[in-house]
């Protein structure tokens, strides 16, 4: 099969130059940048939103996933660096740690955003002793799929499961295996969304992430479960636009 050559790290469907601010998206595990392709168009042209596209997936395919999510948050710092402007950072499950890790590292620069979105994730210091990368192939995508936001299509057809299922392990090893690190948290503010049945985060430990800023703490509970994001994508969009310092 042939791929396409990386074309960098982030990707931008809906470019807004002219916006005020810079958004940049951290997909969950398994995720690709264009599964965000609705949130960016939601937001454009307020928001120029930035969408990462991790190693081993789509045009990225050919280079390998990266398991470590410490290691990822350090490559992602100089891409997030290097984008030019006031940002925001975004990011759902998996994501959402990328972001405040990238976050925390931005901010011993001197670098700090205008806000921290964390999506369907539990405080980064609540600990889960979850191995799901280590079962076998029925287990696995057993989980994969109880969770949602994987695409069915995928999971049912053998070829393209082939091609996915390093991207999804990787990305299951990665937040598996990551543990909190103490020491600073952020100072800007922290805006947390969750669905209230989701099957793997409840609301308690959710709320936990107002530990880790110095700043502002807000929390919205929607109906759903760990990919609510697709029933109230346009409130989602509000909220961010209506946060202080990401407005247009």
């Amino acid at each position: 099969m042939a791929v396409q050559a990386p074309r960098g790290w982030t990707r931008r469907f809906h470019p807004a130059p002219a916006a005020g601010t810079r958004l940049v998206v951290f997909p969950h595990a398994g995720g690709s940048a264009s599964a965000y392709h609705s949130l960016s168009a939601a937001l454009s042209p307020a928001v120029d939103v930035h969408t990462v596209q991790y190693p081993g997936r789509q045009d990225r395919l050919a280079e390998p996933v990266i398991a470590d999510l410490h290691v990822l948050a350090e490559r992602l710092v100089d891409v997030v660096s290097a984008i030019e402007g006031p940002f925001a950072l975004f990011g759902h499950s998996m994501g959402a740690v990328i972001a405040f890790e990238v976050a925390r590292r931005l901010e011993a620069r001197d670098v700090v955003p205008a806000a921290l979105f964390v999506s369907a994730r539990s405080g980064p210091d609540v600990l889960k002793e979850e191995w799901h990368h280590l079962s076998d192939d029925a287990a696995f995508l057993a989980e994969v799929d109880r969770l949602g936001g994987t695409d069915m299509t995928v999971l049912g057809d053998p070829d393209l499961l082939e091609l996915a299922m390093p991207a999804l392990r990787g990305d299951y090893q990665a937040i598996e295996t990551y543990r909190y690190r103490p020491g600073p948290g952020v100072t800007c503010p922290i805006v947390a969304f969750t669905g209230d049945a989701d099957p793997v985060v409840n609301v308690p430990d959710v709320e936990k992430w107002r530990e880790h800023t110095t700043g502002s703490f807000e929390m919205d509970v929607f109906d759903g479960g760990h990919f609510f994001l697709d029933k109230h994508l346009d409130a989602v969009v509000a909220r961010i636009l209506g946060t202080a310092a990401v407005s247009p």
